[in-house]
């Protein structure tokens, strides 16, 4: 009893510690997550960040007012007016669900937090979970120490704390820790084999289907591993566990929610995985039958299956291209074809290509993002294939592939962000062994091969004066004793002398260590400076810099505070979709289009309308029932993202639909100009005297500071708007439509028969209908 608790306890113990270790480690980590991301909540105040949160925050207050069964036959008519929005079938629920969840479990414990409180913190919270889901994922391909070191990166990286600072109440705050955790069980299930780990791995994508539409990046990396396998000749039934029930519980959960339906089955998105499920079966069959036949009968077995099984498949590749023959674009959706080609956005739908986020990055971009992972990633790579795991390859590919489609769009960073970390912390984790081993060999190495040689010279002289008092058959079996020792020893001591080749001297292993403690200084510093000045500050509320101090612009909230109280409920504001979820979450009023962007024909109408002239933007305003229009203006200040700035994109989804408008009418030589070389198209747009009525008497010239120019038409009236509103910095102008009586008359002579004609002229044109 004794000697064996002597011999149990040591390593017990250690194992013990360790995980105690880990776990405080692991906490230290999460409560990293959440408070790096509270920046924009200490600098500023507690708010709902960006545009399409807005919208979001509007959906849960519903939901926690009203409950689950009016959320999902929710008809929303103060958007897209006059066609409305039916929101439990175009909404993922994932977000709404979960935070309203949360704010009914602190409500029930009597923590009275708001619904604005909790969808302000659930970004931070999810990242504490992300982070955890990451060491989960690690772990299961290289280990602990691998594991606890890419949570940490996680944890800090900038491209992840860009979508889940505090007020960022967007779908990838739980998105992005549903995508880590799905890979997570996958991963689990393929090196355990459990069927209990493969329906958690289902739930999880269903929950990943639920929160974000980039759940279509798993139900297409998850396949292409499971094909890599195959092809590798990898088989086994730990893949066909992890991977069947995936497909087919994963689907049909898939197509319970709303918003996806019958497409989890219908488009092409997902034709692969099931193509790839068909040939796992078959493939799974033959490995089935190998076992059960003569080998001179289970190559005819082979043979007619192998045969069948192309039959099937063919007649499903027969049926899935039928299905989409009669698609103009094949089945695929505008943004899965604007990942697969590049130009196909800019090509065929510019309200895809318009929005910022789905521009391709620039080089600097992903050293902002992720800054020192960047040289880390190709060390991890080698790692991984030290050796080569079913884990490890599908870490590899989930880089490759995320590495190609940032590369496309700048919004998916945030899903390059945890395969950069996963695969640096590998490699921090590896290089950290070598060094640290090469230190501990170095230091105590003669001491050990003094120890070594020692005991077989003590061996040796207990030996010697035995060898002339031995009987000859004692040194016989004593020979064969020491043959089989030696043969025992042999793999040993071939992996002992390997670990030697990857020492490296002590003085090498400190220097190297030292300067990966400095290169994570330098990681620590950038994350915390993005943290608290590149991604803090809400858009809605901006901040800026000078020699006086400190400038803060609230136009925002001061313009959709004035639409609150100076208009009536059912009046009828419009502006570009930019802006649509703001006015509708914060003023509470009818818009025309929003961020949504269903319905290319509506923007591109809006876009019509900011791109003619004073006159006929009031007729195609006055059809819509618009009473209001607004527009946002950067010129006096210098905010950049402004309607000048974005008003080529309304030019051209509008001439998408209209082909009346024209891109080449607005520019000079190929330029785009607001000075006095622009054509006569742009300064009489509606759009340009919007912005610049009045322009002139801020500072007697009309000096714009983000185009860095005087403008070209100064001093102009309007007809057919009047300005009504003009926040603080002149960062939003309001303006309302004026009605036909009240717009300015061309003076004629006082004739009866003249003004009789004249006023049935006018009855006439006021009574037409533009869009008839």
């Amino acid at each position: 009893m004794a000697a064996s608790s002597d011999t149990v306890t040591p390593s017990s113990l250690r194992q013990a510690f360790g995980n105690v270790f880990s776990l405080f480690i692991l906490i230290l980590i999460g409560v990293l997550a959440f408070s790096i991301r509270l920046f924009s909540v200490i600098k500023y105040e507690s708010v709902i960040h960006e545009f399409d949160p807005y919208f979001n925050y509007r959906v849960t207050q519903f939901l926690t007012k009203n409950g689950i069964y009016d959320f999902w036959n929710w008809f929303d008519d103060r958007t897209w007016y006059p066609l409305g929005r039916v929101i439990g079938g175009t909404v993922y629920p994932g977000l709404t669900l979960t935070a309203g969840t949360l704010w009914w479990i602190l409500n029930s414990l009597n923590i009275p937090l708001s619904v604005e409180t909790v969808c302000v913190f659930i970004a931070p919270t999810f990242s504490a979970f992300a982070a955890w889901a990451t060491y989960l994922l690690t772990k299961e391909v290289k280990g602990a120490g691998a594991g606890l070191t890419a949570a940490a990166l996680l944890a800090m990286v900038p491209s992840y704390i860009s979508r889940s600072v505090a007020g960022s109440y967007d779908n990838e705050a739980v998105a992005i820790f549903a995508l880590i955790f799905t890979f997570y069980l996958y991963i689990k299930t393929l090196n355990t084999g459990s069927l209990f780990y493969a329906t958690l791995n289902a739930l999880s994508y269903f929950y990943m289907v639920c929160s974000w539409g980039g759940y279509t990046f798993i139900i297409n990396l998850i396949p292409m591993h499971a094909l890599l396998c195959i092809v590798t000749g990898r088989y086994s039934s730990r893949l066909y566990i992890a991977y069947a029930p995936l497909v087919i519980l994963g689907t049909l959960l898939a197509a319970l929610v709303p918003v996806v339906g019958f497409n989890a089955v219908m488009t092409s998105e997902h034709f692969a995985s099931f193509l790839v499920f068909l040939i796992l079966n078959v493939v799974g069959f033959i490995y089935y039958i190998k076992g059960m036949l003569t080998p001179k009968m289970f190559k005819v077995a082979v043979t007619l299956v192998v045969s069948a099984g192309l039959i099937v498949c063919c007649a499903v590749v027969a049926v899935l291209i039928a299905l989409v023959a009669s698609s103009p674009t094949k089945g695929w959706s505008g943004r899965s074809l604007s990942l697969l080609d590049p130009t196909y956005a800019s090509k065929y739908i510019p309200i895809i290509a318009s929005v910022s986020e789905h521009q391709p990055p620039t080089w600097p971009s992903y050293f902002m993002d992720i800054n020192v992972l960047a040289f880390l990633v190709p060390a991890g790579i080698i790692a991984c294939f030290l050796p080569l795991t079913d884990a490890s390859s599908f870490v590899i590919l989930y880089l490759v592939t995320s590495v190609y489609f940032s590369g496309v769009m700048v919004r998916l960073m945030l899903v390059l962000a945890p395969a950069a970390c996963i695969m640096s912390g590998i490699a921090l984790s590896s290089a950290f062994g070598v060094f640290t081993r090469s230190i501990k060999f170095a230091s105590s190495g003669k001491e050990a091969d003094t120890g070594d040689t020692g005991n077989g010279v003590t061996q040796n002289d207990v030996v010697k004066p035995d060898k002339n008092e031995e009987p000859p058959n004692e040194k016989s079996s004593r020979k064969k004793k020491k043959e089989k020792e030696n043969v025992e020893k042999a793999p040993i001591a071939a992996k002992k002398s390997e670990r030697r080749l990857l020492m490296l001297p002590m003085e090498a292993s400190v220097v190297a260590i030292l300067l990966l403690m400095l290169l994570g200084a330098f990681y620590v510093v950038h994350c915390v400076w993005a943290a608290a000045e590149a991604y803090s500050a809400p858009s809605i509320v901006l901040t800026s810099h000078s020699h006086d101090g400190l400038h803060v612009f609230d136009d925002f909230r001061e313009a959709y505070a004035w639409l609150s109280h100076n208009t009536d409920v059912d009046d009828k504001v419009a502006s570009w979709w930019d802006y649509g979820y703001q006015t509708t979450a914060m003023a509470n009023r009818t818009v025309i289009v929003d961020n949504n962007t269903w319905n290319n024909t509506h923007i591109a109408t809006v876009g019509t309308a900011m791109s003619s002239p004073e006159k006929a933007a009031w007729e195609i305003f006055n059809s819509l029932d618009v009473k209001y229009v607004l527009v946002v203006f950067g010129g006096l200040v210098g905010y950049p993202s402004d309607d000048i700035n974005k008003f080529l994109w309304m030019v051209r989804i509008g001439g998408g639909v209209f082909p009346h408008i024209k891109e080449p009418d607005y520019l000079r030589d190929g330029q785009y100009r607001i000075d006095n070389m622009a054509t006569p198209t742009m300064l009489n747009c509606l759009m340009y005297k919007l912005s610049y009525y009045r322009f002139v008497e801020t500072d007697g010239k009309g000096f714009d500071r983000v185009r860095r120019t005087e403008i070209g038409k100064k001093h102009f009236k309007l007809t057919h708007f009047e300005e009504v509103f003009t926040t603080h910095h002149w960062m939003v102008r309001i303006y309302k439509l004026k009605p036909p009586k009240n717009r300015m008359r061309v003076k004629t002579k006082k004739s009866k028969s003249k003004t009789t004609l004249t006023s049935s002229k006018r009855s006439a044109t006021r009574k037409k209908n533009p869009w008839q």
